[in-house]
Formats: C-alpha cells, sequence, structure tokens
C-alpha cells in the first residue's frame, strides 16, 4: 500500500504539471472504486484550473477555486502524468485531461482507492476530518506522542500506526523508526517514557524525511507519478530483513505478526 512518503512524492511529481493547469476533459472508465467516482465530474472540473495540490495524510487533495477532489491511492493505486494519446491499460480507471495534452490518469488494479468531490472544505470532510497530526508536522512532538499514549495498554507499534494517533506512520516506516530509537515494537505504548518519545518522534521525521527524498519505498506494484520505482527500500534496517544480520549488532532480526502486521526488530538493539 502507498504510504505517506509514497503519497508525498506523488504530490509533488504531479504538482509540478498541473499547477495553474485548466482541465480539458474528464474520462471515467470506470467508475467503481472504494466508493463510486462522481458521475458529473467531467462537467463539475471542465474549464476550470489547478490552483494547489495539497496532502492530508494518505489524501491527495487537487484544490480548484470551487472545490477540491480528494484522491486516495488506495492499495495498489497510482496516479501518473501521461500524454493524452497514451493508450490505456486494463485498470486505468480516471483521466483528468489539460490544455497543455497531458492527463493525470488513475491507476487502481484492486479499484480500492477513490476519487471525490467537495465544495466544502476539505480538511473537514469525513473522511479527514477525525486525522491526528502530520508527523512532520512542528505540532507532532514527544511530548504530543507522551500524552496521547498515557493509559492506553496497545503496543506501541500499533500505537503510533493509528492514524488518529499521527498521519501516516504505516508498517514499514513504524517498523524502521522503532528501530531507530530503540524501541522495542511490543512495548505497552502507556508505560513508554517522554524521553524515550521525544527520541521517538524525532525518528519517524527522520524515516519519513529519508524516503521522501528516497522517492519512498517499491514493494509490491509501487512506482512514483513519473513511473520511477522508490528507492528507500535499498535502506531498510529491518523491514523485510528476517534472519538477516542487524545492521548495528550484526545479530538476526527477528520477525512476529502484531495485529495481522509483519513486524520486524533486533532483540538486541531494541528493549
Amino acid at each position: 500500500m502507498p504510504e505517506l512518503p509514497e503519497v508525498e512524492t506523488t504530490r509533488r511529481g504531479i504538482s509540478l504539471h498541473v499547477l495553474q493547469q485548466t482541465v480539458s476533459r474528464v474520462i471515467i472508465r470506470d467508475g467503481r472504486m472504494r466508493w463510486p467516482v462522481p458521475d458529473d465530474l467531467h462537467k463539475v472540473l471542465k474549464g476550470h484550473s489547478v490552483h494547489e495540490v495539497s496532502r492530508r495524510g494518505k489524501y491527495i487533495l487537487i484544490h480548484f477555486q470551487h472545490g477540491t477532489v480528494i484522491l486516495h491511492l488506495g492499495m495498489s493505486g497510482s496516479l501518473r502524468m501521461v500524454p493524452q494519446d497514451t493508450p490505456p491499460g486494463k485498470h486505468d480507471h480516471v483521466d483528468v485531461r489539460f490544455d497543455t495534452g497531458w492527463s493525470l490518469r488513475l491507476h487502481d488494479p484492486r479499484r480500492f482507492g477513490s476519487v471525490l468531490w467537495t465544495r466544502d472544505d476539505p480538511y473537514k470532510h469525513k473522511l479527514l476530518r477525525d486525522l491526528g497530526p502530520e508527523p512532520l508536522h512542528k505540532d507532532f512532538t514527544g511530548a504530543y506522542l507522551f500524552e496521547a499514549s498515557r493509559r492506553r495498554v496497545q503496543a506501541v507499534k500499533t500505537f503510533i500506526m493509528d492514524s488518529h494517533t499521527v498521519v501516516g506512520v504505516g508498517n514499514i516506516y513504524a517498523n524502521e523508526a522503532l528501530f531507530l530509537c530503540g524501541v522495542r515494537p511490543s512495548a505497552r505504548a502507556g508505560k513508554v517514557s517522554l524521553a524515550r518519545y521525544d527520541k521517538l518522534s524525532l525518528c519517524i521525521k527522520e524515516t519519513l524525511a529519508m524516503a521522501i527524498k528516497k522517492g519512498g519505498t517499491t514493494l509490491r506494484d509501487y512506482t512514483g507519478s513519473d513511473g520511477n520505482p522508490g528507492y528507500f527500500q535499498q535502506t531498510l534496517n529491518v523491514y523485510g530483513r528476517k534472519g538477516l544480520p542487524c545492521r548495528k549488532c550484526r545479530q538476526p532480526i527477528h520477525h512476529y505478526i502484531q495485529g495481522q502486521r509483519a513486524t520486524y526488530y533486533c532483540r538486541h538493539c531494541q528493549h
């Protein structure tokens, strides 16, 4: 599933091509997504120009003067900029065409993504209004995590993966951030100290910032908006490295299932 770094990489990539550009046509080949694509999206967008492309959690927001398109890539979706005469593939469901001759194309084999429209404040939309803080924002601190975790009995890994706690810390990046700060994934969230949450918040920021810089992580079929893969996978410390030597202590990386997600950690370095 595309996580925050992959979504942010996509946002930055498409912004270069669509800002201040005018929509000439919207083609919906298959609107059966997680929620139906609005049938009148062509009528709504034609002749209007994009004035901002932002992100909230894993949602990409394409802002127009009269409303906002809310996009989610689902489990395996991607957004690409392609010439308008590029033949669509089997899973290319929606094209937003611009006067420039380029199209923003949504590719989604599993159709778990979404393309929604709202004329209201998008940040108050039911899908976005209850999300936690952005991990790269100044409001996301160790003090915030410490206060939010009090009396929590869940494991710290599932705690930081909860989008109500903080958005965008998916499974890969939770594993990696916990390794960097030396906290075991199974540690009870409510028992982690303020000092360790201070370090964890910084490690989350560092992990996500590095992943964004490298264009995300290529797992399964993720590629960026330009069709190129992300390269953060090449620097993963623990994720997907079961049995391989820890990059710090050379002891084997351990693996188990936690909350139905794969968890990787070093018994020696994380406690």
